[in-house]
């Protein structure tokens, strides 16, 4: 592993260098074609009754830039020469595209964090009242304005274009590049997660010991009981965090494992794969347990317009504390998770 110096490392990133011929390009065409297909089954599995927010509209960016990649790496490797537009080429641009990609990819971690939170918490404090089509229009040039930059950054940045220009056409060596912003968002989330869990844990217990699955407004719920709901109020953050927590591990807990595993063996992704869809889910999953917690002082129990995860539900952390008694308006469908 050969890392970059200070003086030219300032986007952050290490340089790899592998021994994987320009000829092998079949394994990065299988890889992104299972990455397209990880994407289409990831977004068919999402709910669909989420309301427009902008990480919903980066993610689908994303699929597309990786389609966009593959089409142009299937077509290179067809005709494996050819001429575009007054433009040769060959096999060495699959390399240097998806070095573009894994450089952009790479950098875009911090920016769409950053900006998710930003427009949860102003969704949830009710602070920008646009009109929905408004609100699409924003987050459409806001995703294109971010990707346009990004690219600007990677192909205009000195220090970037001189090492992918300095990799020889013939040297049958294709370096990939590691992201560095990636690597310490995950171990931020998992040290965040884990400081939680040890804060909470017997009260994580007992609520997974009382939990039950019922039925509520014609939808599965789970029911987190207690004795007084009157003695239990939402401004409450250590009251709260438990239920974050189960709700969240309960849908996350393969994928913190797996962050768990790739940090402890300091495996080492390429960029245009690591930035991914499911990994995008997990971080926006995060940044709304995030905002509610912060912000449950905020919460309207009785108008409760909550942001729809994808793929948590994150009412059933809130509607035994706005309904005092869901015991006698549903009945229980199972009696006890463990």
């Amino acid at each position: 592993m050969t890392a970059f110096s200070s003086e030219n490392c300032s986007f952050q990133y290490q340089l790899h260098q592998t021994n994987q011929p320009l000829d092998g390009n079949c394994l990065l065409f299988l890889i992104l074609f299972g990455k397209i297909l990880l994407n289409i089954f990831t977004l068919g599995m999402k709910r669909k009754s989420t309301y427009q927010n902008f990480m919903e509209y980066f993610c689908i960016s994303l699929a597309f830039i990786d389609l966009l990649l593959w089409v142009n790496i299937s077509i290179i490797c067809y005709f494996r020469d050819f001429v575009l537009l007054g433009i040769r080429f060959t096999k060495y641009h699959i390399c240097l595209f998806t070095q573009i990609i894994s450089f952009t990819y790479g950098f875009l971690h911090y920016p769409v964090f950053l900006i998710a939170y930003i427009d949860y918490y102003l969704n949830l404090s009710k602070t920008t009242k646009l009109a929905f089509k408004s609100k699409k229009l924003f987050y459409f040039f806001t995703v294109i304005l971010i990707w346009i930059s990004v690219f600007v950054y990677v192909l205009g940045d000195p220090s970037i274009s001189q090492n992918l220009n300095a990799q020889n056409v013939y040297s049958y060596r294709c370096p990939f590049y590691v992201s560095i912003q990636s690597y310490w968002l995950s171990f931020s989330m998992v040290v965040i997660l884990f400081t939680a869990f040890i804060t909470s844990w017997s009260e994580v217990i007992t609520l997974v010991q009382a939990i039950r699955i019922t039925s509520y407004m014609n939808k599965t719920i789970l029911y987190f009981p207690f004795s007084s709901h009157s003695s239990y109020t939402v401004n409450s953050k250590k009251t709260l965090l438990p239920k974050l927590l189960i709700c969240f591990l309960g849908t996350w807990l393969p994928f913190v494992l797996f962050q768990v595993i790739i940090l402890i063996l300091k495996v080492e992704i390429p960029g245009y794969i690591e930035m991914n869809i499911p990994w995008l889910y997990f971080v926006n999953s995060f940044l709304i347990a995030t905002v509610y917690w912060f912000n449950c002082h905020k919460l309207n129990l009785r108008d409760i317009a909550l942001p729809v995860d994808p793929f948590v539900n994150w009412k059933c952390c809130f509607i035994p504390l706005a309904i005092h008694n869901l015991e006698q308006i549903e009945k229980p469908i199972s009696i006890i998770i463990c």
